[in-house]
Formats: C-alpha cells, sequence, structure tokens
C-alpha cells in the first residue's frame, strides 16, 4: 500500500494505531520515530463543566464525562480549555435558540464527538441528533451520550444535497476537518459513508428541527440545499460555519435570500447586527461561525445569550 493509505488504514484501527506509536517510540525521528513525551493518551478521560446560567432552572448535570481516543482534536481542547476555549459566543447563541426557539429538536450536523448535542440534551429537554459520518468520531460521541445518560441520537450519517453514499476525505491536519468535499485538505485516506438529505432524514424520522448547527467542512450549502423544504416549512434557528475562499459564501445567501433568513457573524460583544452580506474573510479560525435567523431576535434572546457567554467563561479546567 501507499504510505496515504497504510496511514488511513492505521487512523481507522485503534488497535493498529496503538501499536505502531509503540514502534516508533524506539525509533529515531529521521525514520519516523516519536518523542514519547508527545504522545497522546491511548484514551483520554477527563470531566468538563457545563454552564450554569444565573436564574435559570437548573436542568442537567453540571460536568460531563467525557471518555475519547487520546488523538481526537475537539477532545483535545475541551481538555485543555473547556467550553470556555470553545467557540464560546457561538455557544451562547446557541443555548439562547434552544431557549427562545419554538418547540422541537435539535440537530447537530457535522457533530464530531459532538458538543453542540450534548450540551443542548444536558441543559434541554428537546430531542437531539447528532450527524457524524467518521466512524470512530461517531463511536465516541455514543459513548459521552451513554456515559452520561443524556439520550441524544446519533447518526453515522452525512447530510448532503442527495442521496445515496459518498467518498469521505480523512484529514492529514485533523479528525475535525475530515470532508466530503475533495481538495479541502491533504488526505491520508477515504471511506465511504452514507448520505441522505436533511428533508428525506426529517421525513423519515417525524422529526421537527427547532434549531440546527451545520459545521461540515465547506459543504454547509449542501446540507442547507437538502433542507430547504424544512427551512421553510419550520423556519428553525440555524448555526453555520462559513470558512472563506471556497464558494460557500455565495452559495449559502443564494439558497437562504428567498426564505428572509436574517444574518448575523458571532463574534464580539451583543447585540449582532444583521448583515448585508455572508463573508468567511477576514475573520480570525475561532470567528467562522455564524446565525441564520428566521426572525429578528429580541432583546431578550440577546441578554439570555450574555448570561450564557458569562455562564460558559467559568467553564474552564481545573488548574494545578
Amino acid at each position: 500500500m501507499v504510505p496515504d493509505q497504510v496511514r488511513a488504514f492505521v487512523r481507522r484501527h485503534p488497535t493498529v494505531r496503538r501499536a505502531a506509536r509503540r514502534i516508533r517510540m524506539h525509533l529515531p525521528e529521521r525514520l519516523g520515530g516519536i518523542n514519547p513525551d508527545r504522545l497522546p493518551p491511548n484514551i483520554r478521560r477527563f470531566e468538563l463543566a457545563l454552564p450554569v446560567r444565573d436564574g435559570g432552572s437548573p436542568i442537567g448535570p453540571p460536568t460531563l464525562t467525557v471518555r475519547s481516543p487520546g488523538e481526537l482534536w475537539v477532545a483535545k481542547r475541551l481538555a485543555e480549555r473547556g467550553l470556555a476555549g470553545y467557540e464560546p459566543e457561538t455557544l451562547a447563541c446557541f443555548l439562547a435558540a434552544l431557549e427562545h426557539g419554538r418547540p422541537g429538536a435539535v440537530l447537530d450536523v457535522g457533530a464530531n464527538i459532538g458538543v453542540y448535542a450534548a450540551l443542548a440534551a444536558a441543559r434541554t429537554y428537546r430531542d437531539v441528533y447528532a450527524f457524524e459520518p467518521t466512524p470512530d468520531v461517531a463511536a465516541t460521541a455514543r459513548a459521552i451520550a451513554a456515559d452520561n445518560e443524556l439520550g441524544f441520537r446519533v447518526e453515522e450519517l452525512a447530510l448532503s444535497n442527495h442521496s445515496g453514499t459518498a467518498t469521505l476525505r480523512l484529514s492529514a491536519t485533523t479528525d475535525a476537518s475530515n470532508s466530503l468535499a475533495e481538495g479541502f485538505r491533504r488526505e491520508v485516506g477515504r471511506i465511504p459513508v452514507r448520505l441522505d438529505t436533511l428533508a428525506r432524514w426529517r421525513e423519515r424520522a417525524g422529526v421537527v428541527p427547532a434549531v440546527i448547527k451545520i459545521d461540515t467542512e465547506t459543504t454547509e450549502p449542501d446540507v442547507i440545499a437538502g433542507g430547504l423544504e424544512v427551512l421553510r416549512r419550520f423556519r428553525p434557528w440555524v448555526f453555520c460555519e462559513v470558512l472563506p475562499d471556497r464558494g460557500v459564501e455565495e452559495r449559502l445567501m443564494a439558497l437562504l435570500e428567498p426564505l428572509d433568513y436574517g444574518w448575523y457573524h458571532l463574534s464580539g460583544a451583543t447585540p449582532y447586527p444583521p448583515r448585508p452580506e455572508i463573508t468567511g474573510r477576514g475573520y480570525g479560525s475561532r470567528d467562522r461561525m455564524w446565525m441564520f435567523a428566521p426572525e429578528p431576535p429580541a432583546p431578550g434572546f440577546w441578554r439570555a445569550a450574555d448570561n450564557w457567554r458569562s455562564a460558559i467563561d467559568a467553564c474552564r479546567p481545573p488548574t494545578g
């Protein structure tokens, strides 16, 4: 097998991955050896503090137990920085939308290990669904749901603008940038995954979506295109990553403009103003998330977001 195929095989099989690491620990760096001090643990376990809003009704546990393969990027970042260091502006508005949105389910599309799904399940009584096509990452999301008795459902499925099967490209950068898009990142391999549209999945599941988060590494417009009927009929709040220079912005505007959604860039202090266009240019790596609102957010929405942001800022790992 060529080197990239070998890397892909190793990434898909944890036992092989651990054995390969043990071998590389005894090799010089010029032959592919690695410093044992830089190795991630085989399994990463930690408690993740969850936000508790002042004046809010206490729902769910104060912390989540996270058990993850050591190399998964999102788990590593959460262990090091907590929720305070993981998209805090978006998480605050997401939680505000859960409070102020219509009754219905929460969909975490491109869930990775299910941060948004777990938070929604821990802080609301809504039905929650996480969509993650990468098998080992989806398995970690299921473990988080089971270990914490959260009850959200993990769909090992990619959402797009058609149904069938597709090729998921495994990123050489991190597992958080696996994508259906060809050429998005340097690849270490490819795996086949199941594919469906949001509209068809919703019809089968009998779900009414109220809040949707989408982070699928440049294929977000395909997810929207496959769910236009859902947005038109149910008017969910949508939280969406927008990466620059990929044609994502123009396609999103073309899809959303006829639906009369407002566009809000989630960065800095609230209240965020509606934007005349969607763009990913000119922002840092932590400022890629947008809120597509079916109606102008009321002052109470922004107050709730500010309260949640203060609670999220307190969610840091213990020191010492």
